[in-house]
């Protein structure tokens, strides 16, 4: 840091030597930092031991703890009434998703019934029964009057004929 002391050593010209007259040099001294505040003041620490203290009742103390308790209890009342509210809020929820969901549903059923009637028609299954036997060389016709077999039924409800019994 600048001082005036080391601007004018800084500034004075150079010293030119004289002749030794006789007088001693004093020697320099090397620089030293000045004492910091308080630095010849001894602080003595004790070690102190409390464990015997008690410390004494405060008689406003309980109204704290009151304050807590009634605070918990306000916020469980305040839930216990806010549950049930949000609960049918929920269910309204779920609710609306299903009407939209049969909704969605009777919209098809009635697609596929239309879809259905479409392909029942007697016009459009001869059109694929004549598609189908392109494909695979079978014509799907009317079957022949000697083609049809009828089943007659016996009394003891089987209704179908044992061809093996009957050839014995």
């Amino acid at each position: 840091m600048a001082t005036l002391a080391t601007l004018f050593r800084r500034s004075a010209p150079p010293a030119v030597e004289a002749e030794p007259t006789g007088l001693t040099a004093v020697p320099r001294r090397a620089p030293s930092l000045r004492p910091l505040p308080n630095e010849d003041v001894y602080f003595f620490s004790k070690r102190i031991d409390n464990s015997r203290i008690v410390r004494q009742r405060n008689p406003r103390s309980r109204g704290e703890w009151s304050a807590i308790g009634t605070g918990c209890a306000i916020v469980v009342l305040l839930i216990t009434m806010a549950v049930p509210r949000l609960g049918c809020i929920q269910k309204g929820y779920q609710i609306e998703a299903l009407r939209l969901e049969q909704r969605r549903l009777l919209e098809e059923r009635a697609n596929l019934i239309v879809q259905k009637a479409r392909l029942d028609r007697r016009e459009n299954l001869e059109q694929v029964a004549g598609s189908i036997a392109g494909q695979e060389g079978q014509a799907l016709v009317k079957p022949a009057p000697g083609q049809v077999v009828h089943l007659n039924p016996r009394a003891d409800g089987a209704l179908a004929l044992n061809v093996e019994k009957q050839g014995r």
